[in-house]
């Protein structure tokens, strides 16, 4: 016999059982919702996750690693100039490049449809879409 919700008798006995569930969907039996607001470990005040400087560490030590960070970022910076300047030299444009991602990302998307409708066809027929390939002419590499 079951209760008034179609729950047997023994889930019957169980009190958080007895609690209407939630509108959200269906109660998982050994879970629960914490209570809302913030919980304990939100309640304490931010913590960054760069570690501060070590009471012992002078402060011209850590102004010295930023401008440490600095000279090396500004290398980096030059190096790519310097392959900027010959990629222009050798004929490259900035939108000769953006034509060529635009072109590679609608390949992309058709790529994925094609895996996609491979991977459903595969299902139907109850093989691998590995085993596919050499029906449509397709090399494992593309």
């Amino acid at each position: 016999p079951a209760d008034l919700r179609g729950r047997a008798p023994s889930l019957a006995l169980d009190p958080s059982a007895q609690q209407t569930p939630s509108k959200r969907g269906p109660r998982t039996p050994g879970l629960r919702r914490t209570q809302p607001g913030l919980s304990k470990s939100c309640g304490g005040a931010f913590r960054s996750p760069r570690p501060s400087p070590k009471s012992g560490q002078a402060a011209g030590a850590n102004e010295d690693s930023v401008h440490l960070d600095i000279q090396k970022l500004k290398e980096k910076r030059d190096v790519l100039d310097k392959e900027l300047s010959q990629l222009i030299s050798e004929g490259y444009s900035v939108d000769e490049l953006d034509d060529h991602i635009s072109q590679l990302h609608e390949y992309n998307d058709i790529k994925d449809v094609g895996q996609m409708l491979l991977g459903k066809l595969a299902v139907i027929r109850g093989v691998t879409t590995k085993e596919l390939y050499p029906e449509f002419g397709l090399d494992m590499n593309d």
